[in-house]
């Protein structure tokens, strides 16, 4: 358990929940640096492999263990979206709208699919299928072999999140506004519910209900087999924009906030439980991992947060602004800074 971190949030129903431990004590065990770049997007890790994208448009694979480099792709644009990885393929979107297939072995693409627009979300599986939306407003199913288009769906305004997928149902919330239910078979609209303002947020799904904050300062929990909402949250003291996607368990709800602070919510009916409050916007996505929260903050530090109290229980300050999301496997946790720096921390 615990091997990986194929996709954004960590599984395709987007929990933000790691399924292996973490050290008590993170201390950084390497730091990969690229001069004049920038690390925004999540990194993912599989095999051992840390997989990443810079600003400036390299594509990376480092060592877990090590940091020691073992190929670069670059192109002409960059990054800002992570890359998902499945059966030694890894599939990304960059800011010129290419979708690439490149083989995690030798750094090599396989084919490219285009889209007409900037592509910040990650990808995510459907049985043979990969799916990714983009910002000309359309979500695209394309088989992963090839590339080849199953079907594309049109909203109404930019897609920058990654699709959610549980059964054969995707969740996209979009900037227009809405909740998109759609089924993965055909590519249709099977339902959709208001979300008040637009979103980039990766809907967060444990069992039937789905949790997803918006531009609009509003936090929803949406039965999504019913498409009806189950309870909204708003910061009593200040609203500001949510650009975090949450991490859910069966006993809390965790999202960050460009009020500054990390909130925490009982799941079943949105009453806050803790907050916390950092230096800076939280636009950078929490990952639960045992009894700790961690998340980065545009203060420069990656927050370690006791689960159940909010109380900080650890803190390291990494220079540059946070915005990319960690990736936890195998006892490391792997985030990147915009001074262009990839930090690992584990167990020195």
């Amino acid at each position: 358990a615990g091997a990986s971190w194929p996709l954004f949030r960590g599984d395709e129903r987007a929990t933000g929940v790691a399924r292996g431990g973490l050290p008590r004590r993170l201390e950084p065990v390497w730091i990969f640096t690229l001069e004049e770049d920038a690390f925004e997007a999540t990194a993912a890790i599989d095999e051992g492999t840390v997989f990443v994208g810079s600003f400036h448009g390299k594509l990376l694979a480092l060592e877990l263990a090590t940091g020691k480099q073992k190929w670069e792709m670059s192109t002409e644009l960059g990054f800002s979206a992570p890359p998902a990885v499945r059966r030694g393929r890894l599939y990304i979107g960059d800011i010129d709208g290419r979708f690439y297939c490149v083989d995690t072995a030798r750094g090599k693409p396989l084919w490219e699919f285009r889209a007409e627009a900037e592509i910040t979300g990650c990808a995510n599986f459907f049985q043979d299928k990969v799916i990714f939306g983009s910002q000309d407003a359309h979500l695209y199913c394309l088989e992963a072999e090839t590339g080849k288009l199953v079907w594309k769906y049109e909203s109404e305004d930019q897609i920058r999140c990654c699709p959610t997928v549980v059964q054969n149902r995707t969740f996209v919330a979009g900037c227009d506004g809405r909740l998109h239910i759609i089924g993965l078979d055909e590519g249709r609209e099977v339902a959709g519910v208001d979300l008040e303002g637009p979103t980039g947020c990766t809907p967060a799904v444990l069992g039937s209900v789905l949790y997803v904050g918006t531009e609009g300062e509003t936090f929803f929990a949406i039965d999504w087999r019913k498409a009806e909402v189950v309870w909204t949250y708003r910061n009593p003291r200040r609203s500001y924009p949510i650009r975090s996607s949450a991490a859910v368990t069966p006993e809390v709800v965790v999202f960050g906030s460009r009020d500054k602070a990390v909130h925490a919510l009982e799941p079943k009916t949105g009453k806050e439980l803790w907050s916390f409050r950092t230096r800076g916007k939280v636009d950078s996505s929490p990952v639960i991992v045992g009894r700790r929260v961690l998340v980065g903050s545009d203060d420069g530090r990656m927050y370690g947060l006791d689960v159940k109290t909010g109380k900080r229980v650890w803190e390291y300050e990494l220079g540059g602004s946070i915005v990319a999301s960690p990736a936890v496997a195998q006892g490391r946790l792997v985030v990147g800074n915009d001074d262009g720096e990839l930090f690992c921390f584990g167990a020195r």
